[in-house]
């Protein structure tokens, strides 16, 4: 079985819940998937992110370490939240992606991990 990351994206000052019931009922069907992702025995694990106010980008590429305040993309479209999930191949994968997708009624990226 692959490992693929599913990664959520979200758009920066854009609400993707109108109201606190569709915010609840996001978290209800995302909760609904996660189960379902166990039970079929794909799930590895997953994660939601704070807002990219909270980031920091850390470069030690050079001489010395920086870090910014920020995410390393400047960029109105930034990570929400991800999955790591196993599947048989893409096409399961996409299908997973589907799902994830409509219970957190966002854009799901699909992306193969690399082979050991």
């Amino acid at each position: 079985m692959t490992q693929y990351l599913l990664s959520v994206y979200m758009v920066e000052g854009e609400d993707a819940y109108v109201s606190e019931e569709a915010t609840q009922a996001a978290y209800k069907a995302v909760d609904a998937f996660n189960q379902e992702l166990q039970t079929a025995g794909a799930w590895v694990f997953a994660g939601g992110l704070h807002p990219i106010d909270t980031a920091t980008t850390v470069d030690a590429t050079g001489p010395e370490v920086v870090t910014s305040d920020g995410p390393f993309a400047e960029t109105k479209e930034h990570l929400g939240g991800f999955w790591v999930i196993e599947a048989a191949d893409i096409d399961a994968a996409l299908a997973w992606a589907a799902k994830g997708s409509a219970a957190c009624a966002g854009k799901v990226e699909v992306r193969p991990f690399q082979s050991e």
